[in-house]
């Protein structure tokens, strides 16, 4: 009788409480890194095929400084779209009287320095990930000792405002492009960026 006993004690079920786990330590299922907040495609304007959502994220990142020297943000004004003949501009124009000084943009590793009769004295830059490409034109000078292969730090000077090229005589100004770099030898010929929106730093004066 006692032996029954004991195995009807042992049948007898327990409900076990059910186990939680501490937020902290519950597994969360994986979510998208958050997008930069820079411009978006909208903001941006009229795009190349060939530049993409990843492109303006990287751009926006760089953190560009306005590349003319004691002129602000507010002071910009985008004609980027702006007609020249069947094309558009492509770039900024910058006015600033002559001789002011012209700033990298970015980190730089000089790529071109030339002269022409279209862009004058002109200067071809990229950052150090050879993502993106930046154009200086109308150049009055270069800053003296400036050579191509030379990396130059942002907010550094490295020319300075002019007329040359087809700029008008009386309207000094820097004609100032991004640009995707271009695969191949025409490195410096890929798909314009507008850079108004871009901008985060101001170059002052010292």
């Amino acid at each position: 009788m006692a032996l029954l006993w004991v195995v009807a004690a042992c049948s007898t079920s327990r409900r076990v409480p059910p186990v939680t786990v501490p937020a902290s330590d519950a597994v969360l299922p994986p979510t998208a890194a958050p997008r930069p907040i820079g411009p978006t495609p909208a903001h941006v304007g009229p795009l190349d095929a060939r530049v993409s959502t990843d492109d303006l994220d990287a751009l926006w990142e760089r953190q560009l400084m306005v590349p003319v020297e004691g002129i602000p943000r507010q002071a910009l004004r985008d004609d980027f779209t702006a007609k020249r003949g069947a094309r558009i501009h492509g770039a900024l124009d910058i006015l600033a009287p002559r001789y002011t000084a012209v700033v990298a943009a970015d980190d730089l590793v000089i790529g071109r320095l030339f002269s022409g009769p279209v862009g004058g004295i002109v200067i071809y830059g990229s950052d150090p990930t050879e993502r993106f490409v930046y154009y200086y034109a109308h150049l009055a000078r270069y800053r003296k000792g400036l050579a191509v292969g030379d990396r130059v730090a942002k907010g550094s000077v490295i020319g300075y405002v002019g007329t040359t090229g087809n700029a008008p005589p009386d309207t000094p100004h820097l004609h100032f492009q991004v640009m995707k770099r271009a695969a191949g030898r025409a490195w410096w010929d890929g798909p314009a960026i507008n850079p108004f929106s871009f901008f985060a730093l101001d170059a002052l004066r010292p």
